[in-house]
């Protein structure tokens, strides 16, 4: 790596850390009170993408990288809802990508702003992963507040799950919807359901 100014870069990482506190909007319209941040929901997005891709035959880590990044510009812009893009247009991914990266070294600013891209483009099978993840994520996440009592979360659920395109995607999506938040639990600790 040269000697170039890493200012702009540590900005940046400053302002990533601003979405551990901006909170998912859309659930309070269903009621949560204090929903997931948009560093949790791209945390397990990630996570995710990657478990999708690889059952697609995708690159994985390419996959995880994309959802990574997905919600970056929400330090930006924050989490705009589907009622609020009925009002204001939410800022477009890659111009707000492209604001934040100005000032980076060249070749951090033109690997940042091409995974962006990529994955607004929807046109690589780690895009559609990524974006299939965030849709599961979703729906996973709606499922948790149903179990939690938020019933208005179904919509939710069932919205993203409608939008899942993948195979895999689906299929981890149905067997999501035939369990519980707890039965992970059971089964590490050999319960039997009887």
């Amino acid at each position: 790596m040269s000697d170039q100014d890493l200012g702009d870069v540590a900005h940046f990482l400053w302002e990533s850390g601003t979405l551990k506190t901006a909170r998912r909007t859309g659930w309070w319209m269903a009621g949560v009170r204090d929903p997931e941040s948009v560093a949790e929901h791209a945390w397990r997005t990630s996570l995710i993408a990657s478990v999708i891709a690889t059952l697609e035959g995708a690159d994985a880590a390419r996959a995880a990288h994309l959802a990574v990044w997905h919600d970056s510009q929400e330090t930006r812009t924050g989490d705009v809802n589907h009622l609020g893009k009925k009002y204001a247009e939410p800022g477009d991914s890659t111009a707000v990508t492209a604001d934040q990266t100005a000032g980076m070294p060249d070749v951090l600013r033109k690997a940042v702003r091409a995974v962006v891209a990529e994955y607004e483009a929807k046109e690589t099978p780690e895009a559609v992963c990524a974006r299939d993840a965030d849709k599961l994520e979703c729906m996973l996440q709606g499922l948790e507040y149903l179990d939690q009592g938020y019933t208005s979360a179904r919509r939710w659920v069932d919205n993203s799950r409608a939008r899942i395109v993948t195979k895999s995607g689906r299929r981890l999506a149905d067997e999501l919807l035939a369990q519980t938040p707890l039965d992970w639990l059971r089964a590490a600790m050999g319960e039997t359901t009887d």
